[in-house]
């Protein structure tokens, strides 16, 4: 029996605003035969369902045939499409790009050649404005069309002239193609396996990227040409763990759109997704000042009528704005106090599922279970990490490395010593199996295998000295990824000193707004 998540239709009407089903009625009303009148009826069956169940259907609807449900499903579905396009048609730049050539086609199926092409001059024009390439390929190809076929005699050299143009968008679109395809692969390779994890995996990354990157500046004249030259080095800088390229790079990001403000509404999934990196490089580099800044701008952002426009960017929004908050408390020491965000996190997780990826899922729980961690609640953290754990293991393997490596320090922290010995056996090999264990990692599972064995004056000893160890390779390209997904020098601290985590990092937080005031 199919269900929620596997019904396209079900999906479709369950995520419709309440000024979308009643614009779908009145499209109906007046463009519907009276026969068509039963998919109003199938509509609204469906929307009162909890979850899609096709004999439930049938049975409260006996005007339905199941022989009739599959059509009048197909009936239905394209309805709510062509209902939610009349109503959306002048949100976006590409509706009514798309908008104008129909028009175009309608003229000129109407022999009226020369309004065709003034429609078609409308939309280079604006194409152009707002860097929709494909558009004002299409436009140039359906004036050589009318060109070819009918003298208009609109402008005199109008073939070389249209030639021109259209070598001169192809080449932009070739090269956008090429920026896009590398910065896809480069962020394909992270969400599969995080930041490079050795010498090969850094060998391997450096060769692709120099190998595929199109060279000359004068290459990258467009706005979608830089911002792919942009994304593209933003990957690669962040697999090899070069934050300050990194940084370097979130802020170019940002910046083309801070120059053209117009293309935040064009392309704001692409606005967001940058300005998520950019305050993930601030949060990386302990940049607080700029990360608070930042942080305030995507809050304004969240508010704004384009980040409120449609689903998509509702949830992207929340997840970076939300990811952000939770990074502002681990950058303050603050845990306790962040996890007041858990239940409205959950709640909008919950709301959002069916359309969220659970890479952004998996990122939410760990971060989740290290506010608990932080705050000193173990149990809470074993929790959220096996959320983590019992997911199949297809993406981020990085994080479900981690994820087990937190698991297995919350279970010592709690004193579940008949669990670790086959924890830290299972872990190890988990880790092994991954390609994820560094010398850090072979440090720690070190030092627990041996912790059993200790009396509490040599356990702290023993802290001390895994502290001494680990701080050698803080600055390691090759180590610090270990550093990023766990703070466990603070861990070692808070042993040493007998308090929670976050007592740690919030002294280090203030101390160092301290000296940058006493510095300026």
């Amino acid at each position: 029996m199919p269900k929620r998540s596997t019904d396209e239709l079900f999906q479709l009407i369950k995520s419709l605003e309440k000024a979308e089903k009643r614009n779908f009625k009145l499209f109906v009303q007046r463009n519907a035969a009276g026969s068509d009148m039963k998919t109003v009826q199938l509509f609204d069956a469906l929307d009162k369902l909890d979850d899609y169940d096709e004999e439930t259907l049938l049975r409260r609807n006996k005007d339905i045939r199941k022989q009739q449900l599959s059509n009048l499903k197909a009936s239905l579905y394209r309805q709510i499409l062509a209902s939610i396009r009349v109503l959306k048609d002048d949100h976006t730049v590409q509706l009514q790009l798309n908008e104008l050539m129909d028009y175009a086609r309608i003229l000129y199926n109407k022999g009226l050649y020369l309004q065709s092409l003034k429609a078609l001059a409308k939309i280079k024009e604006d194409a152009r404005t707002f860097h929709q390439l494909t558009y004002c390929l299409q436009a140039l190809l359906f004036e050589k069309k009318i060109e070819t076929l009918y003298i208009t005699r609109s402008i005199e050299n109008r073939a070389e002239t249209l030639a021109k143009e259209v070598e001169e968008i192809n080449d932009q679109i070739s090269m956008v193609s090429r920026l896009s395809n590398l910065s896809l692969q480069l962020y394909s390779w992270y969400i599969q396996l995080g930041h490079a994890r050795d010498e090969k995996d850094r060998i391997a990354v450096k060769a692709f990227f120099e190998s595929n990157l199109p060279k000359g500046s004068h290459l990258y004249k467009g706005f979608y040409e830089q911002h792919y030259l942009y994304q593209g080095y933003c990957w690669y800088s962040f697999i090899l763990q070069d934050l300050l390229t990194y940084y370097r790079y979130c802020q170019k990001w940002v910046d083309a759109f801070e120059r053209e403000p117009a293309m935040k509404n064009v392309d704001t999934q692409m606005y967001l997704k940058g300005m998520h990196n950019l305050l993930n490089a601030h949060f990386m580099l302990l940049n607080y000042d700029k990360f608070g800044c930042t942080l305030r701008k995507l809050e304004e952002f969240y508010h704004s009528k384009e980040a409120n426009s449609n689903d998509n960017n509702r949830i992207q929004t929340f997840i970076y704005l939300y990811t952000a908050k939770v990074n502002k408390h681990f950058l303050e020491g603050s845990f306790t106090e962040g996890l007041q965000l858990v239940p409205e996190i959950e709640s909008k997780i919950e709301e959002f599922r069916p359309k969220m990826d659970r890479h952004r899922i998996l990122v939410f729980y760990y971060k989740i279970a290290s506010l608990y961690f932080g705050s000193g609640d173990n149990e809470k953290t074993i929790e959220y990490l096996n959320r983590i754990i019992n997911l199949r293991v297809d993406l981020r393997t990085d994080l479900q490395c981690y994820s087990r490596l937190l698991h297995l320090i919350a279970h010592y922290e709690l004193g579940n010593y008949d669990l670790l010995e086959y924890l830290i056996k299972s872990v190890y090999r988990f880790m092994a199996k991954m390609q994820n264990l560094s010398v850090v990692e072979e440090e720690i599972f070190r030092f627990l295998r041996k912790s059993f064995h200790l009396d509490k004056k040599q356990v702290r000893s023993a802290f001390v000295a895994l502290k001494n160890k680990l701080e050698k390779y803080k600055d390691n390209p090759l180590e610090s990824r270990s550093f990023m997904y766990l703070d466990i020098i603070s861990w070692l601290e808070s042993k040493m000193k007998n308090v929670p985590v976050q007592d740690i990092i919030r002294e280090k937080y203030l101390k160092a707004i301290a000296n940058k005031q006493k510095h300026g």
